[in-house]
Parts: C-alpha cells; sequence; structure tokens
C-alpha cells in the first residue's frame, strides 16, 4: 500500500504535467500586458461555426447523437441535447471565467475597461466507459477589445488542444469533461498572461 500511494501521486503529476504541455496558447496580434495592471475584466463567449468531433457542423453532432441516445432509451437523447446546450451557460464559461479570473488575479467585472472574448471553434467530446476512455478538448481563438470600443482589437490568439479529463474516473459525463477544457483554457491562457 505504501508504494501505491506515491505511484497514484506521480501518475497524477505526471498527467497533470502533460495536459498543460499539450495545448498551445499562441498571441497571434497585440500583447495581452495591458491586462497586467487591471483588476477588472469582462469575459464574453462564442461558438458559431463550431466543429463537434468528427462533424463540421454541431447541429449534425447534436442530431446524430440525440438520435443515438433516443433509440437506447425513449427520451434519453432529448434530456442529453438539453443538457449539452445549457452546458455552455451553466458549465463551460463559469469555468473559464473561475480559473482565469483566479489564476490572473482580476475580478469579473461587465463594466470593465477591457473584453475577452473566446470563440470555441472545435470541440472533442471525448469518452469515458470504464474500460476505455478519450479526453476531451477544445480549440478556439480569443480577442482582446476595449469594452466601450469593440472595434479597437488589442491582441488576438489562439488555444490548441485545451485538455478536459477529470481524475480519479469521475469524467462519464460529457460536460464535465469538457468543463474542465474550459479550465484548463482559462488558467493557462492567465498564466500566459502573467
Amino acid at each position: 500500500m505504501k508504494i501505491f500511494q506515491p505511484l497514484v501521486v506521480f501518475t497524477a503529476t505526471a498527467l497533470l504535467t502533460l495536459s498543460a504541455y499539450s495545448q498551445k496558447i499562441k498571441i497571434t496580434e497585440g500583447s495581452l500586458d495591458v491586462l497586467k495592471n487591471e483588476k477588472d475584466i469582462n469575459i464574453e463567449y462564442t461558438y458559431n461555426n463550431l466543429a463537434v468531433g468528427k462533424f463540421d457542423k454541431e447541429a449534425d453532432y447534436v442530431k446524430n447523437k440525440t438520435e443515438e441516445l433516443n433509440k437506447k432509451e425513449a427520451g434519453k437523447g432529448d434530456k442529453w441535447a438539453e443538457a449539452w446546450a445549457a452546458d455552455r451557460k451553466n458549465r463551460f464559461e463559469p469555468k473559464f471565467n473561475e480559473l482565469f479570473t483566479k489564476t490572473g488575479g482580476l475580478n469579473f467585472d461587465y463594466k470593465a475597461k477591457y473584453t475577452l472574448i473566446f470563440h470555441t471553434s472545435f470541440m472533442e467530446p471525448g469518452f469515458n466507459i470504464g474500460i476505455a476512455s478519450k479526453s476531451a478538448s477544445i480549440n478556439g481563438d480569443f480577442t482582446l477589445v476595449e469594452t466601450a470600443n469593440r472595434n479597437k482589437v488589442i491582441a488576438k490568439g489562439t488555444i490548441d488542444k485545451a485538455p478536459g479529463r477529470s481524475f480519479w474516473g469521475s469524467d462519464f459525463d460529457t460536460g464535465e469533461r469538457i468543463s474542465e477544457c474550459y479550465a484548463a483554457a482559462g488558467k493557462y491562457l492567465a498564466k500566459k498572461i502573467k
């Protein structure tokens, strides 16, 4: 038992380290340095033209998954589709906000001088069926603008392969895995600013 505990800690640490380095954050225009002296930030989200897994259109993914689940159990797919739509506001965005503001030492405020617009372009939902699993990931881009003048772009960048997986086998739920992607993206983007 004594050997097992250090092994678990080492494995979890190694996985966290690998996931931190597997995602790539790149500034493509401007600089995020203006945020270093700010206490507040506004964060907004967009999902237009979102691809999911092997589907180029989110609507096709949702339709396919809903039909698949409804065949297994009447109404199960419909409930899943409702949760899928609600997860953005209820899980994904709060996770990003929490980790971005906490790690970056910023407060979330709609009236902040700057607004960070995070656009998700791709989601890999992953899966966990107990005997096999695949981590979730998201790709996106971000734009930092002045809140009062959205045409004033301060910086732009991309986030690729933000990983999402809960440890200890608690990630059977798609929303749980993807919310961890947003947590990772928020955390490491804030670290990039620091």
